[in-house]
């Protein structure tokens, strides 16, 4: 607190004054955080709820800073998918919550989960290397990987398993 500013309201105190509010000055308000904003910029998101912040602002004159916090604090609104929408959950989102933050709760419940998948694949199996190396195309002796050729049976992968991980898996023709 500065002397000089001490000084002045002992000045104004021994002249009569009673508060210790600031005569109303002519001008540019210190913040347009006022109802009628919040009315215009909330008549303004309700016309078309895909209205960003960008565009209120232009469209009111009014700083950016303020129309966020005026559709984030004072309207509870937040911009989800392109949308302006209330952040306030319904019933059934809050039933949703409860839940799904009960079953992270019981978390040895999920031991008890077994789930299981399948797909379809091409078996592979690598030729042996004197089966490769008899007849016209002879291979190297020193190369380090057999071979591959495609099998023409198709087959599935069905495999089953928990939190730990494979429990079981069995190929079916």
């Amino acid at each position: 607190m500065k002397k000089s500013s001490v000084f002045g309201w002992h000045r104004r105190f021994k002249e009569g004054r009673e508060n210790m509010q600031d005569d109303p000055r002519s001008g540019q308000p210190k913040s347009q955080r006022t109802n009628a904003n919040e009315d215009r910029v909330r008549t303004l998101v309700c016309s078309g709820r895909r209205v960003g912040e960008r565009v209120i602002t232009e469209e009111l004159n009014m700083i950016r800073e303020t129309v966020r916090q005026i559709v984030k604090e004072d309207l509870a609104m937040r911009k989800f998918s392109a949308k302006m929408v209330p952040q306030i959950l319904t019933h059934d989102q809050k039933r949703r919550l409860h839940i799904s933050s009960d079953l992270l709760r019981n978390a040895e419940m999920f031991d008890r989960v077994i789930a299981r998948d399948e797909t379809c694949c091409f078996p592979y199996y690598p030729e042996k290397n004197d089966r490769a190396c008899s007849g016209k195309h002879r291979i190297h002796l020193g190369r380090k990987k057999a071979p591959m050729s495609r099998s023409q049976a198709k087959t599935m992968l069905v495999c089953f398993f928990d939190h730990t991980g494979i429990v079981h898996y069995v190929f079916i023709a």
